[in-house]
């Protein structure tokens, strides 16, 4: 039907050749539309739907917090929201923006970088005035929490400022961001973890800074990544124009 190659076998499996890679860029688009106006055709009259995917702790910690904001500001938009820790395919035209963890290195889609997120030592209130903290010396003595996701890390960290570390045992290690920042607000110990992903806490006080700004190490680790032609389209315009008011606020 269309009459070029679309595929070439490379050892056991197929890749698109470029005629077949700006084919699926084009039909992508159509295929999303179609299934954009299935869902207006079945929905409430007027609203349209938003697709977020996001990875687990910033859709759990940052974004669910603040859903209700964006509705009352977006009455005219549904919001769905996906979480898992995998990166979304936009081929099917299903999402229109995937929150990522990590390094920029993707080449799917725009990027946007989230700003004003940094990697500092934070704990409960109560833990502190039990264990206090005055430098970053004190903190090998205390219950330091293990987070495997943030940037930054304890070794890192105290690289930066100048402590000497010989190999230290954490009392308590977590795979993921939300389950570090939940142990230190319960006052298990000290996170060094995202003031992001820990804003919440921080504006309830169930978690504090250990120190001042001056030892908090600022990172790009969540971007906001979507097709470039979705970026035209209202719904997702007024989502991105959202979270950066949102973060702003926050600062």
């Amino acid at each position: 039907m269309v009459g070029r190659p679309l595929f070439t076998r490379v050892g056991r499996g197929l890749v698109l050749t470029p005629t077949g890679q700006q084919y699926l860029a084009d039909v992508t688009g159509s295929l999303a539309d179609l299934s954009r106006a299935t869902e207006r055709a079945s929905s409430q009259s007027g609203v349209e739907i938003l697709r977020i995917h996001s990875s687990p702790s910033f859709g759990l910690m940052w974004l669910l917090p603040r859903l209700a904001l964006f509705q009352e500001a977006n009455g005219d938009i549904q919001l769905n929201l996906a979480c898992s820790y995998e990166d979304v395919s936009f081929t099917s035209g299903f999402y229109d923006v995937d929150v990522r963890h990590g390094y920029a290195h993707w080449t799917d889609g725009e990027i946007k970088t989230l700003r004003n997120e940094f990697i500092a030592p934070l704990a409960s209130e109560e833990y502190l005035r039990r264990h206090p903290v005055r430098t970053p010396e004190d903190l090998l003595e205390r219950r330091l929490i293990f987070s495997e996701t943030p940037l930054v890390q304890w070794k890192q960290w105290f690289g930066k400022f100048g402590v000497a570390v010989s190999r230290k045992a954490y009392d308590f290690a977590f795979d993921r961001s939300y389950m570090s920042l939940e142990a230190a607000a319960l006052g298990h110990g000290i996170a060094l973890e995202s003031t992001m992903l820990a804003s919440v806490h921080l504006k309830r006080g169930s978690l504090v800074p250990v120190f001042d700004r001056a030892y908090a190490v600022e990172v790009g680790a969540h971007h906001l990544v979507y097709p470039s032609q979705n970026a035209d389209l209202p719904r997702v315009a007024k989502f991105l124009a959202w979270v950066e008011q949102e973060i702003s606020r926050d600062t």
